[in-house]
């Protein structure tokens, strides 16, 4: 009796489905990876029709009976539901009513502020912000179906008492028809990403409900009486029902398949196994209508793409591979224009190649009747093609080798040749040697390895929770909880012998006096055998009555979101006004990039604040930009920010009206009337775009400069002092670096929900500190903050002049390298910019963190990427030190340590990384660069350096500061 045991999977493309059945008792053959039938098919307009007619003919050419049981499971991946999204089908989204558990917050970042507006228009069917009540009428009224959820840092509810709690109120006032999606279930902390990923989630739900359902119907007619899954971006299986709930998850999982199946085709794990080691590898799939190509790591898995990802223009933050996209496939249309200048791309006739592509007697020339003109054989009928010339032949495989040498080399971070895995039913296209690569492996059944992948994937299980620290020991809590993700694991149809742990994060939660700590770890192992005979039911709570419709999967090229903005960065030119910078959506997101950088880990994530920017200008206001020499040195600065918790930050929204309100209670106190300018205290973060904040809402200019020239984590880590408030004579000195009178107060703290508190008197500038910061974590851990208005004078003297074109400039040179796909360079564009080095590229292997006297203190571990990995430090809120370890004694040399600023970048997309954005497996660069010479002195290092932060090294700067550049004085 045979003792053979079934996989199918099933890849749907835009142009092809595949579909394998795998015998699992034989996967260790090198030959054939167990793959006993294979099958290639043109997607169909319904593409539920495809992947029965897959299924059907491999069971039927394996001589397996889906009766006798022994097939164990049907897993199909498909970028269907991502595509209508990119697509922007309204057929297939729906509009979306979003209820926010935020208010008095998030007010002025309206639902779908980062949305193109062709897709708002699509999606946008109602928006509440509620504090109590719930406004369920006018979503009832709408006929709305599709609800999504929001609450303030609803991922750390791990008791379901925010979200959950309305969730099952609406349903019970609004009936069980509805489909409401909570965002904890979705994305992680970030308000702003995590709604918006909520929102495309609810928009194509009963799209995938319709697609899934009709997947079951098939595996009814079929027979099937096995387990349906579908595979997630990350490479691990989904349930259909959890699909249905979550189709996000599966947006990018095409693209994960090719890579997994081409990673088990090529037999790396067997290799892997037999030689102790394995390489990292350039995937390179090639489909009728694109061209996909990834990097496949030691571990089988994809590499993840940066720590934000955009789809369709919106911004995200849920896990997706890093591939990048072109137009090349084997359908792609060659013309040749007037000038007998070849062209190939990026259109294509996707699934319609054996009809419309010459060899099969259509009438447009693809790239697939160029190959049958080379030479290839098997295909089509040669003679059709006879009459192509030979100079067009030799062009357009010209063109096709240097689009793909172009997009393997955007994939790798070292100049080394690479080994190349060629996969996809396109891969006839691509020529047998490539610049820059060493060697191209192209596997057995290389052209269905996408459903080999879907065919082979894991099964994951994951734990994210709160425990409280207090009076337990880390090392035993993440025991526990290891244990409990491989039971999920197992549970979900892991083989318990091979479940391991792929990931474990440890966030502490700031502003806490218990050890509050969010734990998230992530165990995976393959699909085990099941038991027992598997009964099929389907648990899907179906929210739609309707039955799938035929629906194209013709897919869509994608191309980078900053190619698509239209502007060319390194010819674009700021509006300069006589003095004055007028400031442009462009200017805004170089300030926003640039700092980020100068944040050094801290200072909050500037995104946000950008997005307010941006919409202020999108309001009609205008932001400007003034240089310290055209104001008087008697003229009065407006200085306001925030205090607090960057992860509050990033989900407690606060409004502008918040900074306002604390700045005009601590006007009134001063006796200032009028201001010639705001004034950011810090230039890194999201305080560093603050001051134009601040200039849209007094409708003055912001300065250029600030008083730090980095970010730093405390009040009295400022350089100057105020303006000298002669008439006040019952203010005591409180100074900051420079001993400048009234450095520090007076000064006011808004919450943002009429609340606001005056410090008028204190001791010393250390109990400024002290005593702000227990006011803003009894205000919720972030508040507006207003420090004394300050004289030009004194933050031309005392302060950084010109930080913000120093953040343009380092802003405008990674989105340079972004736009040319030049992200290896980031680090020499910054470093033109100012004097420092590039001290480290690898990706974080370890990060801890500990929450002491208010602050999070921890210590991230950079491994240098093995040779088989290469594609080629403790820190509070900001990042103190850096040292490299030696792997031979272990020692430590530090490298770089405050007052210079050390920034760790996301390698895959050149953006700095905050402290809060610190996690295992990201790939990252660490550079560091030469402070303020302010900093330097006695006084300097007393307040921001090693001493300050308790740290026993001596300060010794990477190099000589350069003083920024004007960018109002160099393009007036």
């Amino acid at each position: 009796m045979s003792t053979s045991r079934y996989r199918i999977g099933v890849d749907v493309g835009g142009t092809n489905t595949d579909g394998v059945i795998i015998d699992i008792t034989k996967t260790l053959d090198p030959l054939t990876r167990g793959v006993i039938a294979s099958f290639k098919h043109e997607t169909t307009t319904n593409v539920t029709d495809g992947i029965e007619a897959a299924v059907r003919k491999v069971m039927a050419d394996a001589g397996v009976d889906p009766h006798d049981g022994k097939i164990l499971s049907l897993t199909i991946g498909t970028t269907h539901f991502m595509n209508a999204v990119v697509q922007a089908d309204a057929r297939r989204l729906s509009k979306v009513a979003v209820i926010r558990l935020a208010a008095p917050y998030t007010l002025e970042y309206p639902t779908f502020l980062d949305f193109p507006p062709h897709l708002k228009a699509i999606m946008n069917g109602h928006t509440a912000v509620i504090k109590g009540g719930l406004q369920i009428q006018p979503i009832k009224s709408k006929g709305l179906k599709d609800i999504v959820l929001i609450g303030v840092f609803s991922p750390l509810d791990v008791s379901g008492q925010n979200e959950c709690l309305v969730r099952d109120i609406l349903l019970r006032h609004l009936g069980p028809d509805v489909n409401i999606v909570c965002s904890r279930d979705v994305a992680q902390v970030g308000f702003i990403e995590r709604e918006n990923a909520s929102i495309l989630n609810a928009s194509i739900g009963a799209f995938a409900q319709r697609t899934i359902r009709g997947f079951e119907s098939a595996m009814k007619r079929l027979g099937l009486v096995c387990p349906l899954y579908l595979t997630q971006n990350d490479g691990t299986l989904t349930s259909a029902a959890d699909a249905a709930r979550l189709p996000i998850r599966t947006f990018s999982s095409g693209a994960t398949n090719s890579m997994r199946g081409a990673s088990f085709l090529a037999g790396i794990d067997l290799k892997k196994n037999l030689e102790g080691t394995a390489k990292s590898m350039i995937v390179v799939d090639v489909g009728g209508t694109t061209t996909d190509v990834g990097v496949l790591l030691p571990s089988g898995f994809p590499r993840q793409a940066a720590a934000f990802i955009e789809v369709a223009g919106v911004r995200t933050n849920f896990s997706m591979p890093d591939v990048n996209s072109i137009g090349l496939g084997g359908g792609s249309r060659v013309r040749v224009d007037a000038g007998r200048r070849v062209t190939v791309g990026p259109d294509s006739v996707g699934h319609y190649l054996t009809r419309d592509a010459k060899v099969f007697g259509g009438d447009v020339l693809t790239a697939t009747d160029i190959c049958v003109r080379s030479g290839v054989g098997g295909i089509g009928d040669a003679a059709k093609v006879a009459d192509v010339t030979n100079e067009v032949v030799t062009q357009s495989k010209l063109v096709i080798r240097k689009l793909l040498e172009n997009v393997v080399d955007r994939m790798k971070t070292s100049p080394e040749d690479c080994t190349v895995l060629l996969v996809g039913g396109g891969s006839i296209i691509v020529p047998p040697e490539l610049k820059g690569v060493k060697e191209v492996i192209l596997p057995p059944f290389h052209s269905v390895a996408n459903a080999v992948g879907a065919a082979i994937a894991n099964v994951s299980g994951n734990v994210d929770t709160i425990e409280i620290l207090q009076g337990q020991k880390l090392p035993e809590v993440l025991e526990r909880i290891k244990i409990l993700a491989v039971e999920k694991a197992v549970a979900a149809g892991a083989e318990p012998s091979g479940v391991s742990i792929a990931e474990i994060n440890v966030l502490p939660v700031q502003y806490v006096t218990n050890q509050a700590t969010r734990i998230i770890v992530r165990a995976v192992g393959e699909l085990g055998i099941p038991n027992e005979s598997w009964v099929p039911k389907s648990d899907i709570a179906w929210h739609t009555d309707v039955e799938e419709e035929p629906e194209s999967a013709q897919q869509i090229i994608l191309e980078g979101s900053d190619g698509a903005t239209g502007i060319d960065y390194q010819a674009y030119r700021p509006k300069i006004v006589a003095n004055e910078w007028i400031l442009s959506e462009t200017d805004l997101f170089f300030i926003q990039e640039g700092c980020g950088v100068l944040g050094t880990g801290g200072g909050g994530n500037p995104y946000p604040a950008y997005l307010k920017t941006r919409q202020m200008l999108r309001d009609g206001k205008v932001l400007r930009i003034v240089d310290h020499s055209s104001l008087a040195d008697d003229a009065v600065l407006a200085r306001g920010g925030y205090m607090g918790s960057p992860s509050v930050d990033s989900e407690r929204l606060m409004p502008a009206a918040a900074i306002m309100e604390a700045g005009t209670e601590l006007a009134k106190y001063c006796g200032v009337a009028s201001f010639a300018a705001t004034l950011c205290d810090e230039i890194g973060g999201s305080n560093g775009m603050q001051s134009l904040v601040m200039s849209g809402v007094y409708g003055i200019p912001a300065f250029d400069g600030d008083l730090m020239g980095r970010a730093y984590p405390k009040l009295n880590q400022v350089l100057p002092g105020p303006y000298n408030f002669v008439w006040h004579p019952r203010n005591l000195k409180c100074s900051a670096v420079y001993d400048r009178p009234n450095a520090l107060t007076p000064a006011a703290l808004c919450d943002g929900d009429n609340n606001v508190v005056l410090l008028t008197k204190v001791k010393n500038e250390h109990l400024v500190e002290t005593l702000m910061r227990t006011v803003t974590t009894e205000m919720g851990s972030a508040a507006a903050l207003c420090c004394p208005p300050l004289a030009v004078s004194d933050a031309r003297d005392y302060g950084v002049p010109r930080t913000m074109s120093q953040a343009w400039r380092i802003g405008r040179a990674i989105s340079i390298s972004r736009q040319t796909n030049n992200m290896k360079g980031v680090p020499d564009a910054i470093l033109q910019l100012q004097n420092g080095a590039c001290l480290f590229i690898g990706k974080i292997v370890s990060c801890s963190r500990e929450v002491r006297a208010g602050f999070t203190w921890g210590e991230i571990r950079i491994s240098q990427l093995r040779d088989e990995e290469l594609e080629e430090p403790a820190s509070t809120n900001e990042n103190l030190a850096a040292y490299i370890q030696s792997e031979k004694d272990g020692s430590r040399k530090l490298v770089a340590i405050v007052p210079d600023l050390i920034s760790v970048l996301d390698s895959q997309s050149g953006s700095n990384l905050g402290s809060q954005d610190y996690s295992y497996g990201l790939r990252v660069t660490v550079i560091a660069m030469a402070g303020s010479p302010l900093w330097n002195s006695e006084a300097g290092l007393r307040s921001g350096g090693p001493a300050a932060f308790d740290l026993d090294h001596k300060f010794v700067s990477v190099g000589e500061y350069m003083t920024p550049i004007s960018v109002i004085e160099e393009y007036r």
